[in-house]
């Protein structure tokens, strides 16, 4: 998520950085540039901030086990189960992070099928929904073109457990397929009971290394609770739209919405005057970018809000080739990445997922693929009420607050902090707090609809 150069060689060398300055030097959740770590006035990096070093040396690491462990609010992960997994990874060890999550993947998986068996619904579909999270987190440092078979196993064991997980759950959850570009993407329809009384719908828009399965712990069930309708989707670029299908990122994400929003509007369960989009994550960038052209949406919400990645694109490269990002030789660059590659795993990792993702095969072909990944000149399109949300230690900074001063409709910021406890990626570790904020402005902003 940030400055991947000078900083990817200091992460490097010393792993007393800050969650925050490794990161921002590895890329991390998205396309991962925007500033430098924080230097001391004696020129050391700066303390850690917020939730860093949790449990892990390794940055990385830190910030996907935090990733686990904010969905034990709402029932995807176990503390015992995490910290008992965490402690078995050698750190920096991508083979053993991917075998310890799925050992205990395997285990809690074991532990559903039993009580399915023996007539204990509610135990089964809990472990199932661990199992959901252990098993996608066991295959997040496979991202590489490549597909890793181990990585196509991870997603399909995700999203098999998360099935059986939905066919016994406390309310309706209806596996979709929504008509897209001649083909279909996955997703679920989930609902707070059976009955067809339109209520409102809340679309989950994911990041890039999310799957519709994670959204359901990631946003939907905060708004099941309060009574919304809520559809989760992999779009081109995520899940299994990407590894089943072979479907890749877009930067016009209006083109996935609004065939999302027309399979919507079919449906009797569904409020017309009340269909919001949240995006979450590298979804901070997708969802606004739809509401510039997808004008029926009642509300907008950004979290890890970002305006104009395409910018940042340009801190991928060594300093001295930034200028020749479109214009410069491959067989030069590509080079010169790659030495950054070998030398800091978490920026290789980084880079790696987005030639996947983007569906390219060499680092230049990602850095020039992200260059038309913006919403500048665009963000006054968006007729909607929008909030845009970040956190105090979000590796993006300051990406957020030009969106929002970008936006003509009627807006509201919210910063997370440390001091809350929620200042880090997504507000990760602080999952009650960020629905409570997000879920009351909407419940406020779709009431003043007529």
């Amino acid at each position: 998520m940030q400055s991947p150069h000078s900083a990817a060689l200091a992460c490097s060398n010393d792993t007393r950085l800050s969650r925050r300055s490794t990161l921002a030097a590895a890329c991390a959740t998205a396309l991962g540039v925007a500033t430098p770590p924080a230097v001391s006035a004696a020129g050391s990096p700066a303390p850690p901030v917020g939730l860093a070093s949790l449990a892990s040396a390794d940055p990385e690491f830190d910030g996907q086990f935090l990733r686990a462990l904010d969905t034990i609010w709402s029932g995807g992960a176990d503390v015992g189960e995490c910290f008992a997994t965490i402690r078995r990874i050698e750190a920096g060890d991508r083979e053993s992070w991917h075998a310890e999550w799925w050992r205990t993947a395997e285990r809690v998986e074991g532990f559903a099928e039993a009580c399915e068996v023996t007539g204990h619904p509610v135990s089964a579909r809990e472990a199932y929904l661990r199992a959901v999270t252990y098993f996608r987190t066991s295959g997040i440092f496979l991202y590489k073109p490549p597909l890793d078979p181990r990585f196509v196993e991870a997603n399909a064991r995700q999203r098999d457990a998360f099935r059986r997980f939905a066919a016994l759950a406390e309310w309706p959850i209806e596996t979709v397929a929504i008509p897209y570009a001649g083909t279909t993407i996955p997703g679920y329809f989930l609902a707070p009971d059976a009955s067809a009384t339109p209520r409102p719908v809340l679309i989950l828009s994911n990041g890039y290394d999310g799957t519709a399965e994670e959204l359901y712990l990631a946003g939907a069930v905060a708004a099941l609770r309060r009574g919304y309708a809520c559809l989760c989707f992999d779009g081109p670029g995520q899940g299994q739209a990407l590894i089943e299908q072979g479907l890749v990122f877009r930067p016009d994400w209006e083109a996935v919405i609004t065939p999302v929003v027309d399979w919507l509007r079919v449906r009797p369960e569904v409020d017309l005057k009340r269909i919001a989009l949240m995006g979450r994550s590298w979804g901070g960038y997708l969802a606004p970018r739809a509401a510039t052209g997808e004008h029926r949406l009642a509300a907008l919400i950004a979290d890890a809000a970002q305006y104009a990645p395409a910018r940042s694109r340009l801190a991928l490269l060594p300093p001295a080739y930034r200028d020749q990002a479109d214009t410069g030789d491959p067989a030069i660059l590509n080079p010169a990445i790659e030495e950054l590659m070998r030398q800091n795993p978490n920026f290789a990792f980084a880079i790696n997922r987005g030639m996947l993702t983007h569906g390219v095969t060499t680092p230049l072909a990602y850095v020039q693929a992200m260059a038309p990944y913006t919403i500048e000149g665009l963000a006054e399109r968006i007729t909607c009420p929008t909030l845009i949300c970040e956190g105090e230690n979000d590796v993006r900074g300051g990406n957020a607050k030009p969106l929002y001063d970008a936006l003509a409709a009627p807006k509201s910021y919210l910063l997370f902090t440390n001091e809350e406890g929620a200042g880090e990626h997504d507000e990760a570790g602080a999952a009650s707090l960020f629905a409570q904020r997000v879920f009351d402005w909407l419940d406020e902003t779709l009431a003043e609809i007529d």
